[in-house]
């Protein structure tokens, strides 16, 4: 997932995306685990994208409690 297509969600795609991504980590995980796993930059990839997501929710927490501030 590209960074651009994440800002351009809205903050429910972000938090399902999330959602959704944190079940296919747990499920690539069982696959690492089960000997099941075909191609291991999944997780890397799983992982980075996850934080990509973190990222984009916690700047916009940080503008909106930096916006209350000022008020």
């Amino acid at each position: 997932m590209d960074i651009r297509e994440i800002v351009k969600m809205t903050d429910e795609q972000l938090l399902a995306a999330i959602e959704d991504n944190r079940e296919e980590m747990y499920k690539l995980r069982l696959q690492k685990a089960n000997g099941d796993l075909s191609n291991p930059k999944l997780l890397k990839a799983n992982r980075r994208d996850l934080a990509r997501l973190k990222l984009v929710i916690g700047q916009r927490q940080a503008q909106a409690g930096s916006d209350n501030k000022g008020k």
